[in-house]
């Protein structure tokens, strides 16, 4: 046992750097893998936990105030029924700041549904004007208890008594209203009244829907929101935070498994007399496979302690997401498990790539062969000898040939240094396709700066003029949307009709083309899924007791409302109901234009009248995702690293022997450096076109395919541009061969003495 460990630490001695990098990227990979295990148990628990606790509906039903609402308790399946509730839509403001809420009268605290107060008390006769907010929305308005809240053209002050969290689907500014608990006497002018339904199975939520849609009427019901929706939006950028982080963690881990068992082969190569020696004086094979296995589980498990131990102390000290996350992943009860499987289940997974390894070092036999003179490739190949002919420079056709003379070898290495490089190119692919979200986001389905709502004191053709009147508006496009019943009745959608045939919407069309003609349409990815269409499909669907049938001709990148979006022009559903007008104006305005800067101006312009909204950018919500690009980056260009480290040492050692002939032959040691060093940059050469040739398109596929499951749709991804691609290789081959030109210098210069011993 004391050899074993005086000979484990004399190579530690030997491999300082190898050990060093190895213990650091063992420790990014396990803390990118505890990461991503917080981050998607913060996007599922927060919300399971209040749905628990409030014993959550899992449908609201929205429906008009005459609707017979108490026949929904009568239906198989239903376990309990809330409400029904009267609400009315409103806009309140609080310092300056405005947001569409649905004003819900609630005469006491539900038993199905409960908000659950975070903040202040729940709603009291004895202040007749005192509301709770859903948190979300206290938030957005900086709202807290004891604070008064306005109706602009009203008289009405609303008093906060409390902040309530919720498992509804949450407030969004302008696409979903947030929720604000009242009295009913608060509601004087209820415009419809919402239901929540809790089931006793779940997994029955659409057929529940369609049954209940069935008694109640197709015409009499304006909004079905499910318990699924609610889940899926409150889960959100953090779901996709964490599938980035787990995808590229199992990567990384692959490539770091590859790239020990890559070192331990080219070491066992490189000391196949070493190994020899030991076996001779006693050392058993059994012996010789423990002394590289538990040395690299040694490095593995301090990384992996390091990383566990880094993350469950400063994990929650993190500022933004990554550290809301992971402090309340620590509060929940599969923490401690995740925390101790993981860091194993890495170090097992590098522990069995390196018992792959380290099994052949207990083959050698405890007699050295001699090594052959000449190399297992055998002499030169045709291609090498007539570029010789030709009067190459010899150190560059002999690199080459040295580089990739053993296929199987050659091959393989290329292969392990390719995969972090891969990784790397996905990396930069998703870092450039969030930049195009915020440079470009007319390409992602954002031609549209600010979204203006009107009230009843402006019609139609004055609010136009009062818009059109700002010279960094170039146009605006009027639109409503509504929700519609699906075929089948089982959800609701969003139907938008923006712009007109002589004006159109400029949708961004990712398949198909843009609706010019009468009835036609383009629908989200979203949409297209929920209803199991195509584009060419026709589609019908239902406005309260109004049916429209719509074409579908293209597919457009939709990143709201999940992608169940379906738009048309407004002259479309004119045609249908000559009495609809716009509810909203969609403005693009002038290059250069601040939308902030024009949403002041406008909502001053209109004294009260505007309600001015700057559009919502997914990519606000994915800043986090940037830094975690820059980590992963950083890890991967440490496995990397060690994989180039271990094509050096392998290329410098198994040059040794030919230094003598090659001096013999009239090369310079500035010659035999080249050599080496070329080698190695034709090895970091074929890897870096591996891995972007097959990253690209990878990276195109992960991405759109996150597109597609998120709704928003395949054709979001942007790669790198060829320039930076170009500017990648360059700098991945100038780097190998930089970190080759000193060993391979030593190399060529060492004593007669010593290349003799190494030939030996």
């Amino acid at each position: 046992m004391r050899a074993t460990l005086r000979w484990a630490h004399s190579d530690l001695r030997t491999h300082r750097g190898e050990a060093l990098f190895l213990v650091l990227a063992t420790a990014g990979i396990v803390a990118s893998l505890l990461l991503a295990t917080a981050l998607f148990g913060y996007a599922t628990n927060p919300w399971q936990r209040v749905f628990t606790q409030a014993r959550g509906a899992h449908v609201w039903i929205h429906t008009g105030p005459s609707a017979e609402t108490g026949k929904l308790s009568t239906l198989d399946g239903v376990e309990s029924v809330a409400g029904p509730y009267p609400v009315a839509s409103a806009t309140l403001t609080s310092r300056g700041t405005r947001a569409s809420v649905e004003l819900r009268g609630t005469p006491e605290r539900p038993a199905v549904g409960r908000p659950l107060i975070t903040s202040g008390h729940w709603l009291d006769p004895a202040t007749p004007d005192g509301v709770v907010l859903e948190s979300r929305l206290a938030r957005a308005l900086v709202a807290g208890p004891g604070d008064t809240l306005t109706l602009p053209g009203t008289a009405r002050r609303l008093t906060v008594l409390g902040v309530a969290d919720s498992a509804e689907p949450r407030f969004r500014p302008g696409e979903h209203p947030g929720l604000v608990w009242a009295l009913p006497s608060a509601v004087p002018d209820p415009d419809g009244q919402v239901t929540g339904v809790r089931l006793t199975d779940p997994d029955d939520t659409d057929y529940a829907v369609q049954r209940a849609v069935t008694v109640l009427g197709a015409g009499a019901v304006s909004e079905v929101s499910t318990w699924q929706q609610a889940r899926a939006e409150a889960q959100g950028d953090n779901r996709l935070l964490g599938q980035v982080l787990g995808l590229f963690g199992l990567g990384a881990l692959v490539a770091a498994g590859l790239a020990v068992h890559g070192a331990i082969s080219t070491r066992i190569r490189g000391h196949l007399r070493d190994i020899s020696v030991l076996k001779a004086i006693g050392f058993t094979p059994g012996q010789v496979v423990r002394i590289f296995l538990l040395q690299h589980i040694a490095y593995a498990l301090l990384g992996a302690v390091a990383a566990a131990a880094l993350t469950q102390a400063l994990g929650s000290r993190v500022p933004g997401r990554l550290g809301d996350a992971v402090g309340v992943w620590q509060g929940l009860p599969a923490h401690t498990v995740a925390l101790f499987a993981i860091p194993v289940g890495a170090v097992l997974f590098i522990g069995a790539t390196t018992g792959l390894a380290a099994w052949r070092a207990g083959r050698v036999p405890p007699v050295p062969v001699p090594r052959p003179a000449a190399p297992v490739g055998g002499r030169l190949s045709g291609v090498a000898r007539r570029a010789l002919g030709l009067r190459l420079p010899p150190a560059l056709v002999l690199g080459w040939h040295k580089a990739f003379t053993r296929r199987p070898r050659s091959l393989a290495t290329v292969a392990r240094l390719a995969l972090p490089l891969l990784l790397i190119v996905v990396a930069m692919s998703a870092w450039t396709t969030i930049d195009r979200f915020q440079t470009r986001p007319e390409q992602i389905g954002l031609p549209t700066a600010l979204t203006v709502h009107a009230d009843a004191g402006l019609t139609d053709r004055e609010t136009r003029t009062l818009l059109e009147r700002d010279t960094q508006v170039a146009t605006a496009y009027p639109g409503v949307e509504v929700a519609a019943l699906v075929p089948g009745q089982t959800a609701t959608i969003a139907l938008r009709g923006l712009g007109t045939r002589q004006d159109p919407y400029p949708y961004a069309v990712a398949e198909g083309r843009p609706a010019r003609g009468r009835d036609e349409a383009v629908a989200g990815q979203g949409l297209l899924d929920l209803l199991d269409v195509r584009v060419g499909d026709w589609v019908r669907m239902t406005v309260g007791e109004q049916p429209q049938i719509l074409h579908i001709v293209g597919r457009s990148i939709e990143p709201e409302n999940a992608g169940r979006v379906i738009s048309t022009s407004l002259d479309t559903l004119r045609e249908n109901d000559p009495g609809l007008g716009p509810t909203l104006y969609q403005l693009r305005l002038r290059p250069g234009a601040d939308p902030h800067t024009v949403a002041g101006r406008l909502a001053a312009a209109g004294q009260g009248h505007l309600d001015v909204r700057a559009a919502t950018n997914p990519a606000d919500g994915l800043s986090p995702l940037r830094g975690v690009v820059v980590g992963l980056i950083a890890v991967l260009a440490l496995i990397g690293l060690i994989e180039l480290l271990t094509v050096i040492g392998g290329t410098v050692r198994e040059g040794e022997r030919d230094v003598l002939a090659l001096k013999a032959i009239g090369l310079s040691p500035r010659q035999i450096t080249a050599i080496t060093v070329t080698a190695t940059g034709g090895t970091a050469l074929a890897a870096v076109l591996v891995g972007t040739a097959l990253g690209t398109p990878l990276a195109h596929w992960v991405i759109d395919a996150q597109g597609r499951s998120s709704g928003v749709g395949a054709g979001i991804a942007q790669g790198p541009s060829p320039a930076f691609l170009l500017l990648f290789c360059a700098a991945t081959v100038l780097g190998a061969t930089a970190l080759a030109a000193v060993p391979a210098t030593r190399a060529a210069r060492r004593r007669l003495a010593d290349t003799l011993s190494a030939v030996a």
